[in-house]
């Protein structure tokens, strides 16, 4: 009986060490996040918001007062695309402070001749953070220094519908649309061709011109038509040989 309690004491020692172990890692978990550095380029792009505010970016954002400091030159200067663009970049900083899924930091770096560029690459090689812009010169002498970049038109390229409007591709037809007359195929990425006049042609591989594409947060659509001189493949046919019969002498 002393053996049996024994046992069980050292079970509720383990498991009470391995909870205590879990609750010390946490915090240190949390303090491990990565520091990135925003650029005006990015600031200025409208679709840094929107990125941010689906949750894909959990680092913590940093903007220098120097990038700050620029946008407010360019939001003052003669140029009137730039000062548009300039003031949404102001706008943007004051949205990315209530996204709840990062802090955004706003870093007191001193205000000097020191290039922003510059500025922005000696911040990140120091904090062992990376760099979020869309500027392809400093892309390129931050990967000189073995800095990470993080790049919405890259990212907007990876996500890039495989095909548009006006383009074909081949489809097979595996069911019957919602409309009349309507084949329901799939690309290879999972997306939905609805192709309008080609219900006698399911089970079939067609070729079909995007006419328009519909993006929700559910997933894209897009819709078709036949082309002109489009012919549906033939499947294999199976041939029958026929035996012969030979005469025994």
């Amino acid at each position: 009986m002393d053996f049996i309690i024994l046992i069980i004491t050292i079970l509720l020692l383990a498991e009470t060490s391995i909870l205590l172990l879990k609750s010390r890692q946490k915090p240190l978990l949390s303090s491990q996040k990565r520091k990135v550095y925003v650029d005006t380029s990015a600031l200025m792009d409208p679709r840094l918001v929107a990125v941010a505010q689906t949750g894909f970016l959990s680092d913590e954002m940093i903007v220098p007062r120097s990038v700050i400091a620029e946008l407010q030159l360019l939001a003052d200067g003669k140029d009137h695309d730039k000062r548009v663009r300039a003031r949404a970049g102001l706008d943007a900083i004051r949205e990315l402070e209530r996204v709840v899924y990062f802090n955004l930091t706003i870093l007191d770096d001193p205000l000097d001749h020191t290039p922003v560029d510059n500025r922005l690459l000696e911040l990140a090689k120091a904090g062992r953070g990376a760099i979020l812009t869309n500027d392809f010169n400093l892309q390129k002498v931050a990967a000189t220094g073995h800095i990470d970049v993080l790049n919405l038109n890259a990212l907007a390229l990876v996500l890039r519908n495989e095909y548009l409007p006006g383009e074909r591709a081949t489809v097979k037809l595996v069911s019957t649309g919602s409309g009349p007359n309507q084949g329901v195929g799939y690309l290879k990425d999972g997306t939905m061709v609805v192709v309008d006049k080609a219900k006698s042609h399911i089970g079939k591989e067609v070729e079909v011109e995007f006419e328009r594409l519909n993006q929700t947060a559910a997933g894209t659509m897009m819709f078709a038509k036949l082309t002109p001189n489009a012919k549906p493949s033939k499947t294999p046919r199976q041939t029958k040989t026929k035996t012969r019969k030979t005469s025994q002498k």
